[in-house]
């Protein structure tokens, strides 16, 4: 037995390509006999045949030739290269559009079921899933029409020389963006300076987990903003081990890895809920302000201010703030950071869903003392390597996510709602479970953008009184992967800087734009 082709046919229907197959494509040699998962090719006075069968696995579907028997056969490579031509015509690569729905008259389980059926489904038996479904709905709208019109981002900061000779500001720091905002705000309002903290959502809401190392949260304790009884109380879990295995089933013995064990890299679970809110608490205690439920409209710089235009969004009155800075930590939805960086915005970007589970789990399919940092069941998937990762999150809740490193396209951005109908259809092909018994807690979900640099000034993260933050500034990497590693791992740094050109007034797009979180060391890892 030799193996002649291995192959992945990106799509979903493999009964489509089973019946294509079976009935319609014609090998330019032998007979076909038909068999429960393929043909089998037969030839005329040979007592070698080719058996050709397909398989589903990761909503896609793979095909194999093998030769049975020793006896060569003529034109075996037509016959390889005749079925790949073949299907490569039959089943392209499809990227359907994000559909276009109508909220006024349907909720959004109504509009989406008939495009994703499983995860409205689950969707369902979430306690918040129809505003949850409509936020990914949201963010994968905001991502499309940002990554088909890079050229033309929507201005939202304006410049403008100064009108009045008054330089009073009603704060020292205006940050728009309540999660990873609230921690840097927090540190900078135990510093003495006046914060405001801009939220479009009600405060505190998470649509993700955070995992970090005691090493890397340290620097969180080094500025004071928690003790070390504090951090003890945000940790949800702590597991004994990490694994890291990328599937290699159809690899040759030599060349398969071992499970690589790492035992203190994400380990630690935060509450990220509790951590927002200890983050507020502690930022309302030092005199700052957090309005939430308040959308950023657009921001106006003069020489010596910033002014925002918001929106409250429950009964839609405008207010107009003032500033010496503008923090924009709105991560990958922000039109601040497409506008500051024009058509070079994002070169790689890891859609990412998953859930938080609460219970259902067969205690004998994952021990939550251990963690998946890394995890691949399957090659290829419709063009995109699949990753899982499994973090225990305490009190038996386990939190899963599933993703893929993607290069942005236009006519393929990638797809929130595409890859939950992956998971809820696949989740059990990684772990054995029965989905219907799972309790679901929470969706996690998100875009997480990469920026490949060459050195540090290749990506502008400031303007005059402007300075991104987070997933807004977009230098992360696979190994720093999300904008709270990054910013906690750099936040010491970071604060100290800030700190010295607010206190010289070196609030100038050339000194703002050494404030960033750039690693050399891993700035090509994209």
């Amino acid at each position: 037995m030799k193996e002649i082709l291995y192959l992945e046919i990106p799509t979903p229907d493999s009964l489509t390509v089973l019946d294509w197959l079976q009935q319609q494509w014609q090998s330019p040699q032998g007979t076909k006999e038909i068999t429960p998962t393929g043909i089998l090719l037969k030839f005329a006075n040979l007592t070698s045949e080719l058996s050709i069968f397909i398989w589903s696995l990761q909503r896609t579907t793979y095909l194999k030739i093998f030769q049975w028997g020793n006896q060569p056969i003529p034109q075996l490579k037509k016959i390889s290269q005749n079925l790949i031509k073949a299907i490569e015509k039959q089943f392209p690569p499809r990227y359907p559009d994000l559909p276009e729905i109508d909220l006024s008259e349907q909720s959004i389980f109504t509009a989406l079921e008939p495009y994703y059926p499983k995860t409205v489904h689950f969707f369902r038996k979430m306690p918040k899933g129809e505003y949850d479904l409509n936020r990914v709905y949201w963010w994968e709208k905001r991502w499309r029409e940002s990554v088909k019109q890079p050229e033309a981002p929507q201005p939202v900061i304006f410049y403008q020389a100064e009108t009045e000779s008054s330089a009073t500001t009603d704060y020292d720091l205006i940050y728009v963006g309540g999660a990873l905002g609230v921690i840097h705000a927090a540190v900078m309002a135990s510093r003495g300076y006046r914060i405001l903290l801009i939220e479009r959502l009600p405060f505190g809401r998470m649509n993700r987990e955070w995992n970090i190392s005691r090493s890397e949260f340290q620097s969180l304790i080094n500025l004071g903003l928690f003790t070390p009884q504090e951090f003890e109380e945000l940790i949800a879990a702590e597991y004994k081990d990490g694994f890291n295995k990328f599937f290699d089933g159809n690899n040759p013995p030599h060349l398969k890895a071992k499970v690589l064990h790492t035992p203190t890299v994400l380990n630690i679970a935060i509450d990220a809920e509790k951590l927002l809110k200890a983050c507020g608490e502690k930022l309302l205690a030092a005199g700052g302000e957090i309005w939430d439920e308040t959308e950023f409209i657009q921001a106006t710089i003069t020489p010596s201010k910033v002014s925002l235009d918001l929106r409250h969004l429950p009964n839609q009155t405008s207010k107009t703030v003032t500033g010496r800075l503008l923090i924009d930590a709105m991560g990958t939805a922000s039109p601040i950071a497409w506008q500051l960086n024009g058509k070079r915005t994002f070169d790689s970007v890891c859609p990412t869903v998953g859930a938080v589970i609460s219970a259902g789990f067969d205690p004998e399919v994952w021990d939550d003392n251990y963690g998946d940092v890394l995890n691949s069941h399957g090659d290829i998937s419709r063009g995109r390597q699949l990753i899982w990762e499994l973090f225990p999150a305490g009190n038996g809740e386990l939190t899963f996510y599933l993703f893929h490193y993607h290069q942005v396209h236009p006519d393929n951005p990638g797809s929130l709602l595409e890859m939950y109908e992956d998971f809820f259809t696949i989740l059990p092909e990684y772990r054995r479970c029965d989905l219907e018994k799972l309790v679901w807690k929470k969706p996690t979900f998100g875009y997480i953008p990469g920026h490949f640099s060459v050195s540090k000034r290749d990506r502008t993260v400031a303007f005059d009184r402007l300075l991104a933050i987070g997933d807004a500034a977009s230098l992360q990497s696979p190994l720093i992967f999300t904008g709270f590693g990054s910013l906690v791992r750099n936040l010491e740094r970071l604060t100290s800087l800030l700190d010295t050109a607010l206190q010289h007034d070196l609030l100038d797009k050339e000194n703002l734009n050494q404030i960033r979180a750039y690693q050399s060391n891993i700035a090509v890892t994209w």
